[in-house]
């Protein structure tokens, strides 16, 4: 019966095979058709564009301006108009961007020699002075940036004209790797200046290879190709982003021929998109990792840490991955996904064994168990009455308290551990590659997000957040990896694969982050 009833969860909401979807009586299948033709035909010549690139994504960007958001909607818009010092290339190595190569010249200072002769969109020099006035004003609090990687950069020294020395308050082993994306974008800083923030925010000028051309908030941001990029122009002669919450406008859109590549898609909207003539799914190991964060601070069943066992017992995760995701995520044994630096194959995943379950359950003093809440997005909501569902079996009622995604980012974020109740659903993007990313806000005692107090744990933290040896950082994950499989602070669950849904006109690989770089792409007409 349990099996069935996740299959039931998967299948809600799945759409009739019609070619089209009607919501509400509406013909989503003609919604925008005369403004959003194919890219190849009259509409894209109109623009000064033959081949336009149509991409949709789950939402807007929250702000044009690169150091004023932190979410990977926004960046994945963002990085088509800016360049980063470092990148990651689709074999999942770091790379160079603008800055050519770097080096640890002392245990505080990483040296970036930068890339000769790059301008910004309008003309300005991107030099050693763009890059210092970038991170600065990225760590200058009256920017109010959510951007947390560079915590440890605490100035730049212009060297020369295309040589930065970053100086960090400890040795900061993977700050190359923090460079790549968030923390990395450059700004001009001439133009700022004279535009002011908020007409920057309206009108973006970075480096990359896309220029801004106008944005609609909730329809459209447009973007033509930069024929003066230092890597070449690109293929595509124009980028369109489009939003496309659920996947009855994904439908709509590629098959109106509005939109050419959604991304974004949870296993859920991709079982509704498959089987239509016309759209084809792909997807790639991906590198963003769910979890259950267990809130053992606060007087309750979760501080033992049998009861914490006994959840990640309970919870078949390959069950769940088959019947709610489709089959498209794999396994996680202890937070850090594979792919990622400080993964440990050796740590292996708890076996899943209600009577295991119930027998730690009644050890801890809880023969029939006991109630709690499990707190999700609404977005995860599949997922969450799911993972409830596997609990009730060993005896787990926990009640499931969906949110709006800004509310629940809003608890996420807040200084109130608490906020978002005993037991959560959560998830870490991890696009440092680098387990540092997914263990840095969860675990060490003192971060914002750490539900679980332990010296040991934070002393590993310390090691493989500053260690110059990457042997001795690599035994530190693995040591911290097998006491979290111990003390269970989390439920650990999986890596969700990346999903796209395409027409037949695009061709393009993400990287295992999924970030939509699109410089690379080129489409048929």
């Amino acid at each position: 019966m349990e099996r069935s009833h996740l299959g039931r969860m998967a299948d809600r909401g799945r759409p009739t095979r019609r070619g089209v979807l009607r919501t509400g009586g509406l013909l989503l299948g003609a919604l925008g058709a005369p403004a959003l033709l194919s890219a190849c035909g009259t509409n894209a010549a109109a623009d000064g564009a033959g081949n336009v690139l149509r991409v949709s994504q789950p939402g807007d960007p929250k702000t044009l301006d690169p150091q004023k958001q932190g979410d990977m909607v926004s960046m994945n818009v963002l990085i088509n108009m800016f360049d980063t010092l470092t990148t990651r290339g689709h074999d999942n190595q770091l790379h160079p961007r603008l800055a050519v190569s770097w080096t640890a010249t002392d245990a505080r200072t990483w040296r970036f020699a930068l890339r000769p002769g790059v301008t910004f969109h309008n003309g300005e020099a991107c030099d050693a002075r763009a890059v210092a006035f970038s991170i600065e004003r990225l760590l200058d609090p009256a920017t109010k940036s959510p951007i947390v990687e560079l915590r440890y950069v605490k100035g730049v020294t212009v060297v020369d004209r295309l040589t930065v020395d970053v100086h960090t308050t400890v040795h900061d082993p993977i700050l190359p790797a923090k460079l790549s994306l968030f923390g990395g974008v450059v700004l001009p800083p001439r133009h700022l200046a004279e535009a002011g923030d908020a007409a920057f925010a309206e009108h973006p000028v970075g480096t990359g290879p896309f220029t801004f051309v106008n944005w609609q908030r909730d329809h459209e941001l447009r973007m033509r190709a930069y024929s003066g990029h230092w890597n070449g122009r690109p293929s595509v002669d124009g980028l369109v982003f489009s939003p496309a919450p659920n996947a009855s406008s994904s439908l709509a859109a590629l098959q109106s021929g509005g939109v050419d590549l959604v991304a974004g898609l949870t296993p859920d909207a991709a079982q509704q998109l498959d089987g239509y003539s016309g759209v084809t799914l792909d997807g790639y190991t991906g590198i963003r990792t769910s979890y259950l964060s267990l809130n053992t601070l606060e007087r309750g069943p979760l501080q033992d840490r049998r009861v914490r066992q006994a959840l990640n017992h309970a919870i078949d995760v390959p069950l769940l991955i088959k019947a709610v995701l489709g089959g498209k995520a794999t396994e996680t044994p202890a937070l850090v996904p594979r792919g990622a630096f400080g993964f440990d194959p050796t740590v292996k995943p708890f076996t899943r064994s209600l009577e295991t379950a119930r027998t730690l359950l009644a050890e801890a003093g809880h023969p029939h168990g006991f109630a709690t809440t499990l707190t999700a997005s609404n977005v995860d909501s599949n997922v969450a009455e799911a993972l409830s569902g596997l609990l009730a079996r060993a005896g787990v009622r926990a009640r499931v308290n969906l949110l709006d995604p800004g509310t629940y980012a809003a608890r996420l974020t807040s200084d109130n551990r608490g906020a978002l109740g005993p037991i959560y659903l959560a998830a870490s993007t991890v696009w440092t590659m680098d387990g540092q990313s997914i263990v840095q806000s969860n675990v060490r005692s003192d971060r914002r997000q750490s539900r679980w107090h332990s010296k040991e744990a934070d002393r590993l933290i310390d090691i493989e957040e500053l260690s110059e040896s990457p042997e001795k950082r690599k035994r530190a994950f693995s040591d911290l990896q097998r006491l979290m499989r111990r003390e269970a602070p989390f439920v650990f669950l999986y890596q969700l694969d990346n999903i796209f849904a395409r027409n037949d006109r695009p061709r393009w690989t993400p990287g295992s982050a999924g970030v939509l770089a699109m410089e690379s792409a080129e489409v048929s007409c």
